[in-house]
């Protein structure tokens, strides 16, 4: 008698813990969740955001058509080129102060996802429109652990003036489940490992912690089990995937260990990394897991809130970002500009990567992927909000022809969130609109 599936829904528990699966042979390749049409893999949806604008020369491909040769902020990217479409000419208008004043910088990190003008308050009548990722989450929400997943790398603070009148909110904050409601990131790897691993009550993972033990060593016992049902090819791929959760959580343990640096104008919470490198990258690592074990399929990853002044030693750049990005065309604050953009690009490439070395049904994991990357501000300097430097990575399925640069009429003005509802089609979800959509995003497809 042939031995029946496994479920894509399988996870392993223990005391405080319960482990996702990765896509395994035994689950089918064609029928990797029977809630997806057809029968395929699920699409996946993640946004990054970083600050303060790029410096734009270095960003934009010389031509449109195929990424023959990728400018220099990009060419990190090369390994996988031909996963990406590089977007110019899209427009965040609601993040332009259209009669409020200053405050770009707020209005630019609130409007990204949502299309909405926030209003302008430093009270608590805060208010813009729901972001596009809880519009996906509110879709999926019922199929998988967690409905969406909000990480960052810098504390924000959820009250107070921020930006020229704006509440701090709207600067920290790219995900609203609805108009009132910010859902705040979490910055601290091991609370972000906490919620995609963790099970049971408190006092369940307080006696797992105290235990200082592996949440692997809790589910040893249907790990075992499992294994014995498992042909050469799944033993050997979920050891790889075991080997990876212990690999974050050792490096989560030793980021808890090591002392701070000091750094002005930076707040590091308890469990962070030292190196902020190294926090950048336990969170991709956290984020490809949590798409890998389908334990959630909407992300959104502020690598820095907007406006920050993080200053960049590491890089050899000790001025603050915002300061640097208020370049007034010096040659030589640009090029520190520079560095700080392909800097934020090589983490981009390191989760890129990451998605495709995972293997998925007859593909990997970042081809059924859309990952966004960008920020509401084009040019730091100007504080312009159109042309804004968008990139998307993923192949959705096959749905998106990648490898390529589309340029779109710049004065035409086209809102970025047509993109996003072009995206949330790919994911099976049809809305009428978005913030201040006009439409779909012709192109996508070649």
């Amino acid at each position: 008698m042939p031995q029946p599936l496994l479920s894509r829904r399988t996870v392993l528990r223990g005391l405080g813990a319960m482990v996702a699966l990765p896509w395994l042979e035994a689950m089918a390749p064609l029928n990797v969740l029977a809630s997806t049409p057809g029968g395929r893999a699920p699409n996946r949806l993640a946004f990054l955001y970083v600050p303060n604008g790029v410096h734009m020369p270095d960003w934009r491909p010389k031509d449109e058509g195929a990424l023959t040769e990728l400018p220099e902020t990009l060419k990190a990217l090369a390994p996988v080129k031909d996963h990406l479409l590089v977007i110019s000419g899209l427009t965040a208008d609601k993040a332009r102060a259209n009669g409020d004043g200053a405050g770009d910088h707020a209005r630019a990190l609130a409007a990204f996802l949502t299309g909405c003008q926030p209003r302008k308050t430093d009270g608590t009548d805060i208010r813009v429109g729901v972001s596009v990722d809880q519009v996906a989450a509110a879709r999926f929400g019922d199929q998988t652990r967690l409905p969406s997943l909000e990480i960052g790398c810098e504390p924000g603070a959820m009250a107070g003036n921020c930006d020229s009148g704006y509440s701090c909110v709207y600067s920290s904050t790219m995900s609203w489940r609805s108009a009132t409601q910010p859902l705040p990131k979490e910055v601290n790897p091991k609370l972000a490992f906490e919620r995609l691993f963790g099970a049971g009550k408190d006092s369940d993972r307080a006696k797992r912690d105290a235990r200082r033990k592996s949440v692997l060593d809790f589910v040893r016992e249907d790990a075992g089990d499992l294994r014995t049902r498992l042909g050469t090819g799944d033993r050997r791929k979920l050891d790889e995937y075991f080997t990876s959760v212990r690999d974050i959580e050792e490096r989560i343990e030793r980021a808890e260990r090591m002392p701070e640096i000091k750094l002005p104008n930076v707040t590091k919470p308890s469990g962070v990394p030292a190196k902020f490198e190294e926090h950048i990258k336990l969170m991709c690592d956290l984020l490809a897991l949590a798409f890998q074990t389908d334990v959630t399929r909407v992300c959104t990853f502020v690598l820095c809130n907007e406006g920050s002044n993080r200053p960049y030693g590491f890089l050899g750049v000790p001025e603050g970002h915002h300061d640097l990005s208020h370049h007034g065309n010096d040659a030589k604050k640009q090029a520190k500009i520079r560095q700080i953009n392909t800097f934020h690009v090589t983490q981009l490439a390191y989760l890129l990567t990451k998605l495709k070395s995972i293997q998925e049904g007859d593909g990997t994991l970042l081809d059924h992927c859309m990952v966004a990357y960008g920020s509401g501000n084009s040019d730091g300097d100007r504080h312009n909000h159109d042309d804004l430097p968008i990139l998307l990575a993923g192949r959705a399925g096959g749905t998106l022809k990648t490898g390529r640069h589309l340029r779109l009429p710049r004065e035409k003005n086209t809102p970025l969130n047509n993109l996003w509802l072009s995206l949330l089609d790919r994911m099976s979800i049809k809305v009428d609109g978005l913030g201040d959509a006009t439409g779909r995003l012709a192109g996508l497809e070649g």
